[in-house]
């Protein structure tokens, strides 16, 4: 029994080597239909310079008007400015990818978009989470949020943020580039994303899936962990306000807070937290959708259209823009 095993093994080793190692990769994107190419190319350019607009107006109206610089608002500019990198991870080469015969990506391009993929997506985890807890000391601890949430703590969560998102990513890429691609080098996908990539690898993928589920999951769940915490005490904290106009206020102050945590964690785990045997590239390319370019987009839509403060910055910036000195 043990000479058969030990054939085995050796055979499989001798069939591995006869694969050839993959060094580029084609990108199939949406569509191999060269009219919907062009289609997909309209589309996704006005959502780039739309989300680009949108997320660049943000950070510009809270780093001019005065009456945005509260810790609220730092942390929602630099959201803005994670969704102007995130969303340029991403379309520049689906754009590429529309109009150009050429669909092919490198190794090290493939590695270079896989990093700065993790590194933008780990960094927002840990700013949401950041930003429920300033959520939670502006409606649990009113009177100390000045003292409590003071310059040097929002700068240090941001910079935690970063920091946390940067060596997640670096660990993330090491574990998924040391896996061997071989056979077809088709990545039915618009990036070079975890799960695409683990259906070429000619290794043993056991390993990897466990750490990528344990990275993912420590990261995902203590960030959610770290908002429901905020968000009970907070509900607590609106249910003990008297009247309703007061809970209401207190609740809209959130509002746009949870709809960009569900949209974020609920595309991120439908994609990430499932083993690679009930993988779907087509569902898993529609959920990637959204927390690639459609979350960026509403990002700064669901923090300005319902919110005075920004409206009213934008009013003072176009009166400034429109009068002339």
């Amino acid at each position: 029994q043990g000479t058969t095993e030990t054939l085995n093994s050796l055979f499989y080793i001798l069939q591995l080597g006869n694969r050839t190692t993959l060094n580029e990769f084609i990108l199939v994107g949406f569509s191999a239909d060269s009219q919907m190419q062009l289609v997909f190319f309209v589309v996704f350019l006005a959502l780039y310079l739309v989300t680009l607009a949108g997320n660049m107006t943000l950070v510009v109206l809270i780093r001019s008007d005065s009456h945005l610089h509260t810790p609220m608002y730092f942390f929602i500019g630099n959201l803005s400015f994670l969704d102007f990198w995130y969303t340029s991870v991403y379309i520049p080469k689906i754009l590429a990818t529309c109009i150009s015969e050429d669909k092919r990506i490198s190794l090290a391009g493939c590695g270079a978009q896989f990093f700065f993929s993790a590194f933008v997506a780990y960094t927002e985890c840990y700013l949401l989470a950041a930003m429920s807890y300033d959520r939670y000391v502006a409606i649990c601890n009113p009177l100390l949020y000045s003292a409590t949430m003071s310059k040097s703590l929002c700068v240090g969560l941001v910079a935690g943020s970063y920091i946390g998102g940067f060596m997640n990513a670096i660990a993330h890429t090491a574990n998924t580039f040391r896996l061997k691609f071989c056979g077809k080098n088709i990545i039915n996908h618009f990036f070079c994303d975890a799960p695409p990539l683990v259906k070429m690898s000619c290794t043993d993928t056991k390993v990897y899936e466990k750490v990528l589920l344990g990275m993912v999951g420590f990261t995902v769940l203590s960030s959610i962990l770290a908002i429901l915490i905020s968000y009970f005490n907070i509900l607590l904290a609106i249910l003990r306000i008297r009247s309703a106009s007061g809970r209401w206020k207190a609740f809209s102050t959130c509002a746009s807070h949870m709809i960009s945590v569900m949209l974020f964690y609920g595309s991120l785990l439908f994609t990430y937290s499932r083993p690679s045997s009930t993988y779907s590239l087509e569902k898993d390319k529609l959920a990637s959708l959204f927390y690639t370019v459609v979350n960026p987009l509403l990002n700064p839509m669901i923090y300005s259209f319902r919110n005075k403060d920004v409206k009213e910055a934008f009013k003072k910036a176009i009166q400034s823009i429109q009068t002339p000195r």
